[in-house]
């Protein structure tokens, strides 16, 4: 490792930083170094700004993958080298309002019901149940159920932040089957030497070969088990400010696009056009 990267990666750790944000930006650090196949302590900003252009124009990357590279060569620059470019300052990703896709509560259910591997289907329905991220349901551990409370204790959520989700006595119940089958110690959904979750690749292929043998023709990924949650409970009137304590959103603008998405919504928008054009 060299000492430009190993300088970069404390200081991504003393900021506070994931490892995967870690991982993220030095992979835009590395692509960096490979364009120009030398250091990134020799690149110009002149360099920088062609390799952005580069991006943009030759190869035509999608905003969350140029928004990677922007803060992760940014961060090595402006923090680690202590260079203030302008070039940081010019590059903007287009931002797209993107909706989620979401299964139905009938779709959801014959979902799960077709994955096979008792661990995966155990993990995917937690992660459905709780509105989880992935990484928050992988990482579940038996100290987390507060069953007397019913509650499922979320450590280390997105930015740090610990949360509460409510336990369902359903779900209770198949994780105390689960637990008689598998008997984990720590993980609930652990790899062969019980210490560490399972990977989230793995589960991600079993989900998306579940998917494509449900016969339902959504571009759905594990994440849309956590919007499908958050719709689900909107349009069955759980207010949407619980809904973001629920999500650990910081921002009630995030949960707000849910708002967007419930059947509900369009019932009564589609009865209401219908009255407006009945006499036409």
């Amino acid at each position: 490792m060299s000492t430009l990267r190993q300088q970069m990666m404390e200081d991504m750790q003393l900021h506070g930083y994931a490892a995967k944000t870690q991982e993220a930006y030095v992979g835009a650090v590395r692509s960096l170094a490979k364009y120009y196949k030398r250091s990134p302590g020799d690149i110009t900003q002149e360099e920088v700004r062609a390799y952005f252009l580069w991006l943009v124009k030759e190869r035509g990357v999608a905003r969350s993958t140029l928004t990677i590279h922007l803060s992760g060569i940014k961060f090595l620059f402006e923090v680690t080298l202590k260079r203030e470019w302008i070039i940081f300052n010019l590059v903007r990703p287009q931002k797209r309002k993107k909706l989620p896709v979401v299964l139905s509560v009938e779709e959801t259910k014959h979902l799960l019901s077709l994955v096979r591997m008792p661990k995966a289907r155990m993990a995917l329905t937690v992660i459905y149940a709780c509105g989880l991220r992935l990484n928050e349901g992988l990482h579940l551990r038996l100290q987390d159920i507060d069953s007397p409370r019913m509650l499922i204790w979320i450590r280390n959520g997105k930015g740090g932040k610990d949360r509460y989700v409510p336990l369902p006595e359903r779900l209770l119940l198949m994780l105390r089957a689960y637990w008689t089958l598998h008997k984990p110690t720590s993980y609930f959904f652990f790899q062969k030497n019980k210490n560490t979750a399972i990977s989230d690749t793995s589960l991600q292929h079993t989900f998306k070969a579940t998917l494509r043998e449900s016969g339902i023709r959504k571009a759905a990924s594990i994440h849309t088990l956590r919007h499908s949650y958050a719709t689900h409970l909107l349009e069955r009137g759980v207010d949407l400010r619980v809904i973001q304590e629920l999500l650990g959103h910081k921002s009630p603008q995030t949960t707000a696009i849910y708002t967007h998405l419930t059947d509900k919504s369009f019932q009564t928008l589609n009865e209401t056009l219908n009255n407006l054009l009945a006499d036409l």
